[in-house]
């Protein structure tokens, strides 16, 4: 049997906490060396993330791999210079933050010689390294957290989704719907697996298939990022409604419902009750979805589950609020500038 040529694409930026692990796993690979090729493009790190990667490269004398320069700093930019050069038959776009287990690509390729599937990817496991970051990775991992997506919950059946993370691509996906959309600083994975389902192409998803993903480390940084994933969702959704899927209607008449709810109670006291009640039940099936992961996986983690929900909740509702205002109201100033920082916040880092 022919072994294809695989090209891992890695889009980075000031990823030095984490780098050596990511592209380390990938070097890892019980694949052919000669048969795997990889492009790291840099968004111009400036916290010794390069030097880190020269230090790679020199351990790693004759493997393929190409540190390629992303002025444009973002993700899209990134992934599409590497397509440019990537020479694969298949193409697998790894983040900084992930760590592939040795036999990933491996797994990926004989479920897309086995199947009709366009993509190939499974789950990923995410991990937190103190305990505020477990705690986090607990709720992005949990169906009330993230509304039930197989790759982040670790769905046991395996079928076609509607994304996956870390897909294996065959290469003829992007030569029929081209790479990402680079005005896309977020969520351009989502919206390329919605072209390629479009297109009649299918995504399918392994429980057999794993990868570890680092996640973000406090409630502020995981709030920003919650909020620009709300954000480009609403960009997405604007030009095509088939990214609105039910599961991203909670966070958004939550964040409704406080906005609301507070302005009614102090024009209306009569509201008051009603808005307490509604709040009331949100925070309840908030508590017991705590106790629910925290029976699982361990008490301790209960003390700050309620508060890490909420937040994940009502950053993505709002950052979706500002998304589809700033989409309805261009030109003005105070959106542009809301639009222009949440642009800019998105570059660090990818």
């Amino acid at each position: 049997m022919t072994l294809p040529l695989v090209s891992v694409i890695l889009p980075i930026r000031n990823e030095a906490q984490y780098i050596a692990r990511s592209l380390g796993s990938v070097l890892a690979q019980d694949y052919p060396p000669e048969m795997l090729e990889t492009l790291v493009v840099d968004g111009m790190s400036d916290d010794g993330t390069r030097e880190i990667l020269q230090e790679i490269i020199a351990r790693h004398p004759g493997r393929p791999i190409s540190l390629l320069d992303n002025p444009q700093r973002t993700k899209p930019a990134a992934f599409n210079i590497g397509l440019a050069r990537a020479k694969g038959d298949v193409i697998i776009p790894v983040d900084g933050h992930c760590e592939l287990p040795p036999d990933y690509i491996a797994s990926c390729l004989a479920k897309l010689r086995e199947s009709d599937a366009d993509c190939v990817g499974g789950q990923i496991v995410t991990i937190g390294e103190t305990y505020t970051a477990q705690v986090i990775a607990l709720a992005q991992s949990s169906s009330f957290g993230v509304g039930g997506v197989a790759f982040r919950t670790g769905r046991k059946a395996e079928g076609y989704v509607d994304t996956v993370a870390f897909g294996a691509y065959k290469r003829q996906v992007f030569e029929r719907i081209g790479g990402y959309r680079v005005e896309l600083v977020r969520h351009q994975d989502y919206e390329l697996n919605l072209r390629l389902r479009q297109a009649g192409g299918k995504i399918l998803y392994s429980p057999r298939i794993s990868s570890r993903y680092h996640c973000r480390g406090t409630l502020t940084k995981l709030a920003g990022q919650y909020f620009q994933y709300g954000y480009w969702k609403a960009q997405v959704s604007r030009d095509n409604p088939q990214a609105f899927r039910p599961r991203h209607v909670p966070p958004i008449l939550l964040v409704l419902l406080i906005l609301v709810g507070a302005l009614s109670s102090i024009l209306l006291p009569g509201m008051r009750l009603a808005f307490a009640v509604a709040l009331a039940l949100y925070l309840l099936a908030d508590f017991a979805a705590s106790v629910y992961v925290a029976s699982a996986h361990g008490w301790r983690y209960l003390l700050l589950l309620p508060i890490v929900f909420p937040a994940l909740h009502m950053s993505w509702g709002a950052g979706f609020w500002v998304g589809m205002l700033s989409s309805l109201l261009r030109g003005r100033s105070v959106l542009n500038r809301c639009t222009s920082k949440v642009a800019e916040q998105s570059q660090e880092p990818l």
